[in-house]
């Protein structure tokens, strides 16, 4: 049982309350609505419901049915509605969490690393105009080169390639030389 609870807590550990808010203001400003006062953000997410709901504003009918109502295996089906539609607006696979980390709470630390990979997808999609959530992506830097500029750098030996320009490690000594001392 001890490394069940040693695993709970480095996931836990992984957790920052800061970025949890962050997600959560995000959500609110997109949705156009306050989350309840007094609930948890894990809790208010958790059915799935929410986050059709946001990702329907990003991209419109983006989950066409979401579940209100019904057993856990309907909220279960809004979250996983919800993951195939961040994974068709952009998102990466690696980034996107597993349903039982939310509807589990075993790992919310990933559920919030989603929303801010969602975040950042949104600065790829000029369509979009409200809030945006963490960096701005940096955007691809292709470089163009003629023939003859690549012809010319065939002819270049890289520092890498062997050459040192006459630098030699003579004279370096690190720790104590090596001593073998006769009859002790």
């Amino acid at each position: 049982m001890s490394l069940e609870r040693a695993v709970r807590a480095k996931i836990a550990g992984k957790r920052n309350p800061e970025q949890d808010k962050e997600a959560q203001e995000w959500i609110e400003a997109v949705l156009g609505a306050k989350f309840p006062a007094g609930e948890l953000y894990e809790d208010v997410i958790r059915d799935g419901t929410v986050l059709c709901q946001l990702i329907n504003k990003l991209v419109p009918n983006a989950v066409p049915k979401i579940n209100t109502s019904g057993g856990q295996f309907k909220m279960m089906e809004n979250i996983n509605n919800f993951q195939a539609a961040i994974k068709a607006y952009g998102v990466n696979d690696v980034d996107v969490f597993q349903t039982v980390d939310l509807w589990e709470k075993k790992d919310i630390a990933q559920v919030t690393n989603t929303i801010f990979a969602l975040g950042r997808q949104t600065y790829k999609h000029p369509e979009w105009n409200g809030p945006n959530l963490g960096p701005k992506p940096a955007d691809e830097n292709v470089r163009e080169f003629s023939e003859e500029q690549l012809k010319a750098g065939e002819s270049i030996i890289g520092l890498q390639a062997g050459s040192n320009k006459g630098a030699t490690q003579a004279g370096q000594n690190i720790g104590a030389g090596r001593k073998i001392l006769l009859g002790k």
